[in-house]
């Protein structure tokens, strides 16, 4: 069994029926976990799995589902949280610190998660921004 990196946010993407913060977050995961061993293991390319792209587009993703309006406005604790914690995760690739990484991941995960908790709490569509 692997480890899981975003536990939460999967979790609340699923309830929420976020599907596109779903698959992003399962990307992430993905690259997360490659990059993390990459860090236990010593290795130097840690940077190479691209897991700041892909948490870019988690973020992204999340943006969209919960609406911009929110995200920037009574979002914005949860997005300064998100953008925190992946400093804090990039900080720790930089460093090499696969313990770093993991406690950095943990503030990444449930800020991510929160944001959606959050939003959701509004009811289905008073959200969104309307396209």
């Amino acid at each position: 069994m692997r480890p899981t990196f975003l536990p939460l946010t999967t979790d609340a993407a699923t309830r929420t029926g976020a599907h596109v913060v779903l698959h992003r977050a399962a990307e992430a995961d993905e690259a997360a976990n490659a990059c993390w061993t990459s860090l236990l293991a010593g290795c130097t390319g840690a940077v190479r799995w691209d897991l700041d792209t892909r948490l870019r587009r988690l973020s992204e993703a999340t943006s969209v589902h919960v609406g911009t309006k929110w995200w920037f406005d009574a979002g914005a604790v949860h997005r300064r949280r998100v953008a925190h914690a992946q400093g804090s995760i990039e900080g720790a690739i930089t460093e090499g610190d696969g313990q770093e990484f993991a406690q950095a991941f943990m503030g990444y995960d449930h800020a991510m998660a929160s944001a959606l908790v959050c939003a959701g709490e509004r009811g289905p569509g008073k959200h969104r921004t309307r396209l």
